[in-house]
Order: C-alpha cells, then sequence, then structure tokens
C-alpha cells in the first residue's frame, strides 16, 4: 500500500507539463526561482505554486540564500533517477528523463 501511495502522490505531481518541466531542469543542476521561471516560461508566482505541489510529493527540496530560493531534486530520488539510468519506476509506471 505504501508504494501505492508513493505511486499515486508522484503521478499526481508530475501530470502538469510545467511540473515536468521543471523537475527536468533540476536535474540537470540546482536554480533559482528566478531562473526556473526564465526556463520553463511561466510567471514566478506559478513557479512558486509548482514548486510547493512538487515539494508536498517530495520530489523537490528548497533552501533559502539569502533573497533567494535554491530548488533541487530530492537527492535520494535524484540518485534513483540516476542508478536507472535517467528513469523513475514507480511500479505502476517508468518515467524517462531524457
Amino acid at each position: 500500500m505504501a508504494q501505492q501511495t508513493e505511486c499515486i502522490r508522484i503521478l499526481k505531481a508530475l501530470a502538469d507539463e510545467t511540473r515536468w518541466r521543471i523537475v527536468r531542469e533540476l536535474l540537470q543542476r540546482t536554480l533559482t526561482v528566478t531562473e526556473l521561471t526564465e526556463r520553463v516560461g511561466a510567471t514566478q508566482y506559478n513557479v512558486s505554486k509548482h514548486l510547493r505541489v512538487l515539494r508536498e510529493a517530495g520530489i523537490v527540496t528548497t533552501e533559502k540564500e539569502g533573497k533567494n530560493l535554491n530548488c533541487t531534486v530530492d537527492p535520494e530520488l535524484k540518485q534513483k533517477i540516476a542508478r536507472s539510468k535517467n528513469q523513475l519506476d514507480l511500479g505502476c509506471c517508468t518515467f524517462r528523463f531524457d
């Protein structure tokens, strides 16, 4: 049941195209909200909302540094994806981050 709950949580978070793009960008390197806004072509307000959803799903972590909020894919999740050759296998489905 725990795996199913995790699967549902991640599926809901990645179901949005902007959130998917945010995760793909963050798999490359840590970015600030401002940098993400530029890369995904969304407003800062929308990027912040999407980051909240991704944080609640355990996909993204954030750290305040001065005025900036640095965002990255959760280290454990990032290692899991790297070990699986840029794939995230949830059991019910597999995501490819190419």
